[in-house]
This record gives C-alpha cells, structure tokens and sequence, in this order.
C-alpha cells in the first residue's frame, strides 16, 4: 500500500460509527498487534468485525460512501502488517461463523471466519474423511481458501467444492466453483484480488468410524507441535518450500537457527518460523526475513518466496 500519507493514522478519530440496522460498530484507532498471531503490526485507521451477512453489507455500504482503502483481515494467522499500521477500513471476518451440513451429500458449508482446525475435529467427529490433515492450521476457512492451505501432502483444493465471494463494489454474491480458482501450490486468483470470501463448502467422505478419525487427526495434530513451535507468537511457515526442497532445511544448513534481530529471531525448533519474543517490532521480522532470503539464495541459489503476506507501507 502506498496510501498511508494520505490517511493519517495519528488523526483524531475516536468515535465508532453504528451501521444502521445493526448492533455492528465501526471502530477508530484499532490496535493490529491484537488481532494477529505474530502479535506485531500498528493500528487500523477503522475497523470492523461483522458476524452476518447482514452487517457485512452494511459494513462495505459504508465502505463505499468513504474515500478509503479496505484491507481484509482472517485470523490474522498468515500475515505481516506494518508497524505504520493500515489505512482506511479494515474487515476482520473473523466472526462470520455458521455452517450447514447436508447429510445426504456429505458437504459442509461454513462461514469465511470459522477456524480451519475446528471444522476438521468436526468432521471427523462426525465421521467424515477428507479434513484430517488441517488439524495444525491456524487460521480460518477464508484465509484457507485464498491461499489453498495444505499440510500432510493434502489441501484445500482436495475437497473444496465451491466458494462463495463478494466485491466490494458490487457487493453480490457470486459462487466460484473449484476448478475456476487456478489452484496451485499455496497461491489462487483470490491472492491479487478484491473480492472477499464470504463461505466454502467442502465435500467429504461420510460412513467412516469417529474413533479412528479423531485418532488420526490427534496424531497430526501431536505431530505438528511436537516439530513446530507453538510457545511464542509467530505466523506459521514464514517460506514456501521451493520444491524439491523444505525451506526450513535450507535455513537451517547456513547456520540461521537462532538469528536474531530486535526482538524478532529464528526458531531453535523449526528454521521456517520467525518468533516474536515478546517486545518485537513488524520491522525486525521482515529484516530476518530478507536476509534468510539473502544467505539462502548465495548458498543454494534458491529464492525463497514469502508465505506471509505483508500488509501496509514497510
């Protein structure tokens, strides 16, 4: 974004806005570092968090009567935002959460904010295959869906059936099957465009035992954290892995566990997780950042692209 001189954050804007028809407040002057898992990142010029359609629609109505940028905010699981923090508004969907579950097709339908790892202990409750695998992942069905999360050799475009978006502009629904998302590695047309998932169904597989699928999803779950550090704030796998290569192994051949800028430093466990120690800056990770990306390229000739997205003027 390129935008912050023009929307100065340190303006005096301290009265929340109540969308008419709804109980949802628009609110100045948010602090980001609460609302991201790396626990960094300056304040939101407005923001907002609808739990409904209803309030949805009525937060990008007033969207579109303002001169504002819009950032859209998950769990906040995968990204970076700038210590400057983020202009104009910001939508956290963290809050859209519903589901419906038809039995006979063995698909479930849940709001964009519904916590990923969640919907899998369901399912398999439930005694539905297919979601096993996203147990360890942090983040919610939208974010999931934008980004194609995956783990254990599976991913969202395994099961997901169809997506429903929005455009802030236009504000309609619009349904977007699988196939018409490019899926690829971590990546889906969504990542470079407006429109904000509202909704996903996933098709799984019913018929299975409970027992035996929660007991599958508890050991992928024990696997992650028993390999992934899960004791300080981070955003996950901070690289892609550059096929055939995991990135955390390439960082940790150049001697890069333990590098530490600020408050910021390299995980001892798992090179691919940069760690807030508590007093980090946004500006720090991303200094650790570029320079993994600096040694890994002269010793490997490899260039490792973010995982994390970075939000706002660095």
């Amino acid at each position: 974004m390129n935008t912050i001189s023009k929307y100065d954050l340190k303006k005096k804007t301290t009265v929340a806005v109540q969308l008419p028809g709804t109980e949802c407040l628009i609110k100045p002057k948010v602090p980001l570092s609460n609302l991201t898992s790396l626990r960094v990142g300056g304040l939101a010029q407005w923001y907002v968090a609808p739990k409904n359609w209803q309030e949805l629609e009525a937060s990008l109505e007033w969207y579109q009567s303002q001169d504002l940028p819009l950032t859209v905010l998950g769990a906040g699981s995968n990204l970076l935002v700038s210590d400057r923090g983020i202009p104009g508004l910001t939508i956290g969907t963290r809050h859209l959460r519903y589901k419906k579950i038809d039995f006979e097709r063995g698909t479930i339908t849940v709001g964009a904010g519904e916590p990923l790892a969640r919907l899998a202990w369901l399912a398999a409750k439930q005694g539905w295959r297919g979601l096993e695998w996203a147990v360890g992942i942090p983040g919610t069905v939208g974010g999931a869906v934008v980004m194609n999360a995956g783990a254990h050799g599976q991913c969202i475009a395994d099961c997901l059936v169809e997506t429903s978006v929005v455009s802030p502009q236009k504000m309609e629904l619009e349904s977007l099957d699988v196939t018409s998302l490019d899926y690829q590695y971590r990546s889906s047309i969504l990542q470079n465009d407006p429109r904000l998932v509202v909704e996903a169904t996933f098709q799984l597989e019913p018929g299975f035992s409970p027992t035996e699928l929660t007991a599958i999803v508890a050991k992928n779950l024990q696997d992650r954290t028993s390999k992934q550090p899960y004791d300080r704030p981070s955003c996950g796998s901070v690289f892609r892995n550059p096929k055939p290569y995991a990135a955390g192994w390439l960082i940790e051949q150049i001697g890069l566990k333990g590098y530490q800028i600020g408050g910021a430093i390299v995980s001892q466990r798992h090179a691919n997780f940069i760690l807030n120690c508590g007093n980090a800056t946004a500006d720090d990770i991303l200094k650790i950042i570029h320079h993994i990306q600096e040694k890994v390229e002269d010793r490997w000739l490899v260039k490792l692209h973010p995982e994390v997205k970075l939000v706002g003027e660095f």
